[in-house]
């Protein structure tokens, strides 16, 4: 049988699908290291358990494939009824067998990887809605899918590092997590400087991913490696960072 490729030519989002699928084998290399008993102890995410949390990213890949089925059909099919319906499915998810949560994994991610691998240039483009009711382009779903597997292979808890995410999808989280900051304007004129870069994000006259000295003057600037500058902006631990006043700053919420 003649093995079949993306659909798509735009180098850039062969680049972005690589990314994607190896952190999908990331997530999975990591849940398959978990014996059984192990699914029942927490996750890195309060309040959750691993049930929790591996309920949620195969759900998650439902989810994003009804959006590219969208795209590829111009039939609405949203990411989820309500939000309601989102944390149920979770919690119900979170009650299943050990082997039906690891088959939901991988099938679930297959899906997707299928509807992505099997939607022509123009359906990327087509214009979907995010649960958080965002209208973005088709492509949007793979950024949306790496930021899950990649960040949840370090909640489930089992020994991945921040530092084992790629770092061009660490830069693309500290900015899309600065800019939600900015946008909604509760990042309080904190500048975030990553070290050894001239990389400094947030704050008045700052833009997100461009080299810069100024900033808000007044603001507190966070400081620290791209890895553990990610690991505080998301909420998951100040390991590693410094602040220019000395005192801890909580970050802001993100999602």
């Amino acid at each position: 049988m003649v093995a079949r490729h993306d659909l798509t030519t735009d180098p850039a989002l062969l680049a972005e699908l690589l990314t994607v699928r190896r952190g999908t084998a990331f997530f999975a290399r990591k849940l398959g290291e978990l014996s059984d008993a192990e699914f029942d102890e927490p996750s890195l995410l309060p309040g959750w358990s691993r049930r929790h949390l591996i309920a949620h990213v195969g759900y998650n890949a439902r989810a994003l494939t009804r959006l590219v089925q969208w795209a590829n059909t111009g039939v609405e099919t949203p990411m989820y009824e309500s939000p309601t319906a989102r944390d149920a499915e979770i919690d119900f998810g979170s009650t299943l067998p050990v082997r039906a949560l690891r088959h939901l994994i991988e099938h679930a991610a297959i899906s997707l990887d299928v509807e992505w691998r099997d939607s022509p240039d123009e359906a990327w483009e087509a214009i979907v809605r995010t649960a958080q009711g965002r209208e973005v382009p088709a492509r949007e779903t793979v950024w949306m899918r790496t930021r899950e597997v990649w960040l949840h292979a370090i909640d489930l808890d089992n020994g991945a590092r921040m530092s084992d995410i790629p770092a061009p999808v660490l830069t693309r989280l500290l900015s899309d997590i600065t800019g939600a900051w900015r946008a909604r304007g509760t990042d309080a004129g904190i500048v975030v400087a990553v070290e050894g870069t001239d990389d400094r994000l947030g704050g008045a006259g700052v833009a997100d991913g461009d080299p810069a000295d100024a900033g808000d003057p007044d603001g507190t600037v966070v400081s620290g490696s791209l890895p553990d500058l990610v690991r505080w902006a998301s909420g998951r631990g100040d390991a590693g960072v410094r602040t220019s006043t000395g005192e801890p700053v909580t970050a802001p919420r993100w999602i």
